[in-house]
């Protein structure tokens, strides 16, 4: 029996499994927004009925840790190590890029059986031998960079002059100029690809929005949606997310219609903390994307797959770690025994089955990377945190080596009181479990003095599709 199975049994709840026997997997991952930008979080403005619903229904890990920006919190869902371990320290300057050493989550399911496709967000490197569909991604639909319409000196760029609305997306091998805002594309390619599956193999299907982050381009309908209640940056950012709500609602019900919804693990993640909401509602958390308090890496973490997975809280401390780890485990897949001895993360799975189970403590290193290129050394110990499930040990300063605080996180979850005086023992414990950590990590900072291409990849494969559009020499 796999584990699918006895997951099943043990939920003691009825479920008929069709085929395949392995449960198919939707991932949606947003970009930007935090914690506190969703209805069944608290906030008190913004409107989010079908995440709300999925909440409502799933496993929620309260306590679930995430990097403080983008494409390294990506690295780790992807690989099941530390974002460091993978060369990722930085969104651009070829720090962003997934070293080739990596295995990918998407590889290991394919060879156990999974098809696989990414609609939207890739962010872990735009040269060839760095391109999805070269790390384990059968189905391709993206944008370059970072964002759409995203440009930056060496190989991180999008496709020139690209906009939110009517975006020209790298599909399978070739650009495609679509027609339509860019996340009910992505969600729209994705429900089409589902509805082209059969039922001879499971699926992983990626949907990573660029959604809601900045520039704010926004549908002017679903800006209105918050005109007069808010700032207008606020209002433009709550639409989006509204947008992206719409479409979760959409894709729920297309797994429901197609009897899909019982065998389909959905999960919805956030990939750092939040940006724009914050002054509206940010769970009392101090600190905001690109920060290592709270607010920096506290993510959001939704499991669902009715009959097997029963919702409710889960305070235990997890993170992006271990969603690798945790996939691997509830789909029966089997990596080599070099693979899972790289994943730094634990699988999840004991607490998705019984979240009052023996879980030991464990520390969780946040580091925001982002250091000018060479200066990595100089930087091991500016915004960084050591923490486990009680105490955080902190340094967030960027400009200079500062004392470490330290925080009760039991007792004083918005960090308020440091108590490094007081508790000199546990500010030496963590300070050296940090130290270790960095000596163990730079060694895989492969990225670091790489230099990157004369031209963005995106803009090179653009302008060969259509050399009509490249501007003359020296424009």
């Amino acid at each position: 029996m796999n584990l699918f199975a006895a997951l099943a049994i043990v939920a003691s709840m009825p479920l008929v499994l069709p085929k395949p026997s392995k449960p198919n997997i939707v991932v949606v991952i947003t970009d930007d927004q935090g914690y506190g930008d969703i209805g069944a979080h608290g906030n008190p403005i913004l409107k989010t009925p079908h995440l709300d619903k999925l909440h409502n229904q799933s496993a929620r890990f309260t306590n679930f840790q995430v990097s403080p920006t983008c494409a390294p919190t990506r690295a780790a869902l992807m690989t099941g190590r530390h974002e460091f371990k993978s060369g990722v320290t930085h969104t651009i300057l070829e720090r962003e890029r997934l070293a080739l050493s990596a295995t990918t989550l998407p590889q290991v399911l394919r060879d156990g059986g999974y098809t696989t496709g990414i609609f939207g967000k890739w962010h872990l490197g735009d040269e060839d031998a760095y391109l999805p569909e070269k790390r384990g991604f059968d189905k391709v639909c993206i944008h370059g960079a970072g964002g759409i319409g995203q440009t930056f000196p060496g190989s991180c760029g999008d496709a020139p002059g690209n906009q939110y609305t009517n975006p020209a997306l790298w599909s399978d091998g070739a650009f495609v100029k679509e027609t339509g805002y860019c996340t009910d594309l992505f969600f729209q390619k994705a429900i089409q690809w589902i509805g082209e599956m059969n039922d001879q193999k499971p699926f992983f299907c990626w949907i990573a929005t660029n959604a809601p982050h900045a520039p704010l381009q926004v549908r002017p309908e679903d800006e209105s949606r918050y005109a007069g209640k808010t700032t207008s940056e606020q209002a433009k950012f709550f639409g989006m997310v509204a947008n992206i709500d719409d479409n979760i609602g959409k894709l729920t019900a297309y797994l429901s219609q197609k009897n899909l919804d019982r065998n389909t693990l959905v999960i919805f993640l956030t990939d750092n903390g939040g940006t724009v909401g914050v002054p509206v509602f940010n769970d009392n958390m101090r600190g905001a994307k690109g920060s290592v308090w709270r607010g920096g890496t506290r993510g959001c973490s939704f499991w669902r797959l009715p009959g097997v997975i029963t919702p409710g809280d889960i305070s235990r401390l997890a993170g992006h770690v271990d969603f690798m780890p945790t996939l691997l485990e509830l789909t029966g897949t089997k990596a080599s025994t070099l693979i899972t001895q790289e994943h730094e993360g634990k699988s999840l799975v004991p607490l998705l089955i019984d979240r009052d189970c023996s879980w030991e403590n464990r520390y969780f290193v946040s580091h925001l990377g982002r250091w000018p290129t060479g200066k990595a050394d100089a930087h091991a110990k500016r915004v960084t945190a050591v923490r486990d499930q009680r105490w955080k040990l902190i340094q967030p300063e960027m400009n200079k080596d500062g004392p470490w605080q330290l925080f009760d996180l039991t007792n004083d979850p918005e960090e308020k009181r440091d108590l490094s005086h007081e508790n000199p023992a546990i500010v030496d414990q963590f300070a050296k479990h940090h130290a270790r950590w960095w000596e163990s990590v730079r060694p895989f900072l492969v990225n670091e003095n790489v230099q990157g291409p004369a031209v963005n990849p995106f803009k090179a494969r653009y302008w060969k599709q259509f050399p009509g559009e490249k501007p003359p020499k020296g424009q």
